[in-house]
């Protein structure tokens, strides 16, 4: 909570400045003195309605204040820093694990990975500004919600190469596991719509992870979703294709 609170009284301070507006504008504005604003600003001991009133002088609402903070966040990685990841399975463990939220002792107590290590796995993450190590051994992560992992990328194609075989070796037969394989014959139009429906429910995954997010880690079960859809035909059914036509 701090560290976002922090995100959002820095960001106010950049308006201010845009706007060309100084301390002494503040001041006026919330009828206290340069000094008491000052202490506002470093201690970032707002009372919602002051830090309201201070959003008014600046002409931003403190939900596009928010807004703006989310945009600045990653939605992607770079090649290189993929690459990286990949290249050190610790490292992409240390990376998945705060990028989805774990604090510092609850990596530590589940994986074998020492506080040192981990600290300075964390600080690699840090220079490559995919987290923030804030004192404490606190972690933000730097991505924002509709983070992505690029397309066909280091971290995809790691997953096709030494994950997706191993995620579908289960029944899917127990609680909280589910497999559904449909075969039909859509038209380019249904297919369309199949695309967007699937879409809504990415998105509908992506919002019950933010809202479970406050929760302790002991209540929440790592749960990988896999979404699906092509024109396709098993090959060995294709190979009986009278003049191999695939359709």
């Amino acid at each position: 909570m701090m560290a976002q609170t922090t995100a959002l009284v820095e960001a106010l301070k950049l308006k201010l400045r845009e706007q060309r507006l100084t301390y002494n504008d503040v001041a006026d504005h919330l009828g206290i003195s340069v000094a008491s604003v000052k202490r506002l600003f470093a201690d970032k001991q707002f009372s919602l309605k002051r830090f309201d009133a201070v959003c008014e002088l600046a002409g931003i609402e403190i939900t596009e204040l928010a807004q703006s903070i989310e945009q600045q966040k990653l939605k992607q990685l770079t090649l290189e820093q993929e690459t990286e990841l990949v290249s050190d399975i610790k490292l992409l463990l240390v990376a998945v694990s705060a990028l989805n939220r774990w604090t510092f002792s609850e990596i530590v107590e589940a994986y074998e990975i020492s506080d040192t290590e981990l600290i300075s796995y964390l600080a690699r993450l840090d220079r490559m500004r995919i987290v923030e190590l804030l004192p404490g051994n606190r972690i933000r992560p730097l991505t924002n919600k509709d983070f992505q992992w690029l397309r066909h990328g280091p971290i995809q194609r790691f997953f096709e190469a030494e994950v997706q075989s191993d995620f579908f070796q289960c029944q899917f037969d127990k609680p909280g596991e589910i497999r559904l394989f449909l075969t039909g014959m859509l038209t380019p139009g249904s297919s369309e719509q199949m695309h967007k429906k699937l879409n809504r429910v990415a998105a509908d995954f992506k919002s019950l992870d933010r809202e479970d997010e406050p929760l302790d880690l002991e209540q929440r079960v790592g749960t990988s979703l896999v979404l699906a859809m092509r024109p396709w035909e098993m090959k060995q059914f294709a190979q009986l294709r009278r003049g191999k036509k695939a359709k």
